[in-house]
């Protein structure tokens, strides 16, 4: 679907498409790897944002170490795209995007 979008000059949906995938990934990566997915806070368990299961799989040693400064850039521009910020990136910013979470994802399934 996200590469669809981007065929059609759709930036910014692909941009947010791609980034929840990818903290899809994330999150299954950490239950793969037996990582919380969730945190407690005032007594209530809540999903632990992408940034967070990056560092976690990072420090638990999943992927290169090269992979979390990806993953951060990946989910900052998805996260620029979610709020608005679409002259912050380009199109071809996001076809970047595309290609390496989907290597991404390849390598670390």
């Amino acid at each position: 679907m996200a590469e669809y979008l981007l065929e059609q000059k759709f930036k910014d949906p692909a941009a947010v498409m791609i980034g929840s995938v990818l903290e899809e990934h994330l999150r299954q990566l950490c239950q793969n790897n037996s990582l919380p997915i969730d945190t407690v806070k005032d007594g209530k368990s809540i999903p632990k944002k992408a940034d967070t299961m990056n560092a976690d799989l990072a420090k638990a040693g999943v992927y290169n170490p090269l992979s979390p400064k990806s993953v951060t850039a990946w989910l900052d521009l998805r996260n620029k795209a979610a709020h608005g910020q679409y002259g912050e990136y380009t199109q071809e910013q996001v076809k970047l995007m595309y290609q390496g979470v989907t290597d991404f994802i390849a390598r670390t399934t």
